[in-house]
Order: structure tokens, then C-alpha cells, then sequence
């Protein structure tokens, strides 16, 4: 099947936007004059809260933890009758304290795994129709979750997590075949945030307007692609 061209993505659902990279997307995509419907977990006030308050900014605030089922379906009939450009799944966690497989607690990884990798499925599954016919379905994924990377070792259980992220979206590019939705896994680079930590190689201002511009560029696509935020293809 021939690639379309990129398609404006105008109207963005995004999933975990409450601080950290997410916080930084609605920032970019609301500042480019997209209307973007972004969510937070709780009901306590956020850094989204004050980007949503600026008469120069259009950002709807939801609520939604996605490892609830009962929130998601909930966050699905609130949003009945309305289409997106773009779903993009932000939302996760990594493993505190960091350590090997062996080192991990039953909780501690059973936490990680239902947040990075079932979850994120879950989300697609149940708003997959909420997104234009021929508009983007994205998840912030790793450059971690590249097994044939994976050279060094170190944060096993995070790293686990978005090779299984990576798996699943793959599964279920392989059950929609003809669907004319982009898929992407986006790798964003190590960046300096809560999640990422200070000594992470790259700032916000480096990923996050670049993972805005490629998954721009990969609008129209027919392929599900696992690229970096300078549209590189990483190996899966």
C-alpha cells in the first residue's frame, strides 16, 4: 500500500501529561496553535493546570489512570462523539530502586510491567476509534526496549517493560492490517527530567521538538515505525 502525505494533526489526545515529557508535549503542540485534550491521574492541581490557564494556550484537562480499566472506559464515554488526529500514550514509570530482574520485588515489577506494557494496550484498544481513519496512533516507548541495542545491561526491569510495549504494539499492527492509521513507537532520547534524572544527555528543548516534528513527518504512513526523536529507526 502506497504512504499517503502527512496529515495535519490538529486535534491530539494525549495520555500522561501532568509533568516530565508529557507536560513538555502539551506545551509544544498547544504552543503550535494544536487544541490538545491532555490527562492527569488525580484530582490534585498540576503544572498542566497552569499551561491549561493561558488565554494563548487550547488544552482541555481529563483524568485517568491507566492501569484502572474502569477510568479508561469511563475516559472513553466522556470523549463519545469526538475524533483525534493523534492519540499519544505518554504515561510511565520506571523501577525505584533500580536493580536486576532478580533483585526486583513481585509488587515493584509487577507495577512496572502492568504501567509501561498492558496498560498503554489497553489505552489503544479502547480509544483506537476515537482516531481519524488515517490519523496516528503513538506510544513513548525507549530506546531501552531495543533488545538488539541492549549491549551494556542496567535497568532490567524498566528495559523489559518496553521491549514488552514494543512486542504488544507490534501484535497488534499485525491484528489491524489495512487499518490506515500510523503507528508509531517513539524513542525520545535520555532526557533530563524526574524520570530520566539530571545527568540524562539531552534537555527537553532537544527531544521534545523533535519528537513533535516526526511524528508530523510519519502522519500518512502505512507501517508501524519504532524511531527516535530524530526519526531514526531504531532496531527492534
Amino acid at each position: 500500500m502506497s504512504e499517503a502525505p502527512p496529515r495535519p494533526l490538529d486535534r491530539i489526545l494525549l495520555i500522561g501529561a501532568s509533568r516530565g515529557l508529557g507536560l513538555a508535549l502539551a506545551d509544544e503542540w498547544s504552543g503550535l496553535g494544536r487544541h490538545v485534550v491532555a490527562t492527569v491521574r488525580g484530582s490534585s492541581r498540576t503544572p498542566l493546570h497552569e499551561l491549561a490557564d493561558r488565554d494563548d494556550r487550547d488544552v482541555e484537562i481529563e483524568t485517568v489512570d491507566i492501569t484502572a480499566p474502569d477510568q479508561i472506559a469511563a475516559l472513553r464515554d466522556r470523549l463519545s462523539g469526538r475524533t483525534f488526529d493523534l492519540l499519544f500514550i505518554n504515561a510511565g514509570v520506571t523501577n525505584e530502586p533500580d536493580g536486576t530482574v532478580a533483585e526486583t520485588t513481585d509488587e515493584e515489577f509487577t507495577r512496572v510491567m502492568i504501567t509501561n506494557a498492558l496498560s498503554p494496550l489497553r489505552v489503544i484498544e479502547a480509544l483506537a476509534d476515537l482516531v481519524e481513519p488515517d490519523g496516528t496512533i503513538g506510544v513513548m516507548s525507549s530506546g531501552q526496549g531495543s533488545v538488539t541495542n541492549n549491549v551494556n545491561g542496567g535497568h532490567e526491569v524498566y528495559r523489559g517493560s518496553k521491549a514488552a510495549l514494543n512486542t504488544y504494539v507490534r501484535s497488534y499492527a499485525a491484528r489491524h492490517v489495512g487499518d490506515r492509521r500510523s503507528l508509531v513507537l517513539m524513542a525520545p532520547g535520555w532526557v533530563q527530567t524526574d524520570l530520566g534524572g539530571s545527568e540524562a544527555r539531552l534537555t527537553v528543548d532537544d527531544s521534545i521538538p523533535n519528537v513533535v516534528t516526526t511524528l508530523d513527518s510519519l502522519s500518512g504512513s502505512t507501517d508501524l515505525r519504532y524511531v527516535d526523536y530524530l526519526g531514526r529507526t531504531v532496531p527492534w
